[in-house]
């Protein structure tokens, strides 16, 4: 019997084992059947995996709560250029009152605006506190359901930047299959972009493949180019799965000169740009790969809803409910419901 869980690792059980084996985790929890065969005599399972990299914990130890806080922070812990290069920060140039580009007076770009995130600031991540593990929705870390306190970092303007943004250069890359909505979002980067003073802005064609096919060139983005694309289904950019060896794309990175990449993709595309952001540390570029979570699925870690996911189940609900009315109509087939 075979089982996909809700995070994406897989696992497998055969009749006499008293364990349950995961390929890439250690082990697999809070299994529940959700649906039995009775001709293959296999039952579906939901179940939640537990990350490889979280360590196994003695509820028996008091100081078991202090030590899941340590290991959430450590994996969840935000990398950061000041990690591998020595640079300074330099203050903002993103006004939050007019939202452009701040004027430099007197070699300073300060504003008095409250509203600025401060890097030390923290979102709850989950705010319902279990009293047993029956609950509805239940997410317990121990069998008594102990309320822990797990924090996030919170997303923002920051005061302080670390980019010239007059020296930018932005690429934005769209990555795995089409998404309702994937325009608005490069609409809004490359707005945003130029709100910061970044000019030089472009697009990589056809996800990863446009980093090593020659015929694949930048598309400028600017303002202009985008006002409109939101009206427009598909990817302005093109997409396609799969991609080039790691060290090749980072090798076009920097030939590319860029220093900013916006990857939008789901899962499998979130892991390749890690893949690079390791390998720009390792060469200790100063470069920043930013992740835009993009899946129809809804299965993103820490997202309670990735864009596309609405207008996804809205049109397969559309498309099934048509079938079902045309099915039932058929022959009059309604009279033996």
């Amino acid at each position: 019997m075979a089982l996909k869980s809700a995070v994406g690792y897989a696992c497998s059980i055969t009749s006499g084992q008293k364990h349950l084996g995961c390929f890439g985790v250690p082990r697999c929890n809070r299994l529940q059947c959700v649906g039995y065969d009775k001709k293959s005599k296999a039952c579906e399972l939901v179940t939640r995996a537990i990350s490889m990299d979280r360590p196994q914990l003695d509820f028996s130890n008091p100081d078991w709560k202090e030590q899941f806080q340590e290991d959430f922070n450590r994996r969840f812990n935000l990398p950061h250029l000041t990690d591998v290069i020595d640079v300074e920060p330099k203050p903002t140039t993103f006004s939050l009152k007019s939202r452009a580009p701040l004027e430099n007076v007197n070699g300073s770009m300060q504003e008095s605006w409250n509203g600025y995130v401060n890097d030390d600031d923290r979102a709850l991540l989950k705010v319902i506190k279990f009293a047993s593990p029956t609950s509805a929705g239940a997410d317990c870390i121990d069998p008594d359901c102990t309320w822990v306190e797990q924090w996030v970092h919170r997303a923002g303007p920051r005061k302080q930047i670390y980019f010239e943004p007059q020296y930018v250069k932005a690429g934005i890359v769209t990555c795995g299959g089409l998404c309702p909505g994937l325009n608005d979002v490069i609409r809004q980067i490359v707005l945003t972009l130029e709100k910061y003073g970044v000019k030089n802005i472009v697009g990589i064609q056809h996800g990863f493949r446009g980093f090593f096919e020659n015929h694949l060139g930048e598309v400028l983005l600017n303002r202009h180019v985008v006002q409109n694309i939101n009206l427009a289904g598909g990817s302005f950019l093109g997409v396609s799965r799969g991609g080039a060896n790691i060290s090749d794309i980072v090798d076009s990175i920097q030939a590319r000169r860029l220093d900013m990449l916006f990857v939008l993709g789901g899962n499998g595309t979130h892991a390749g740009a890690n893949l690079i952001h390791e390998e720009c540390r390792k060469r200790k570029l100063k470069v920043s790969i930013v992740g835009v979570p993009k899946t129809i699925d809804n299965d993103i870690l820490l997202m309670d809803k990735t864009f596309g996911f609405d207008t996804a189940v809205e049109a397969a609900q559309r498309a099934i409910n048509s079938a079902y009315i045309e099915v039932i109509h058929f022959m009059n087939l309604s009279s033996f419901n």
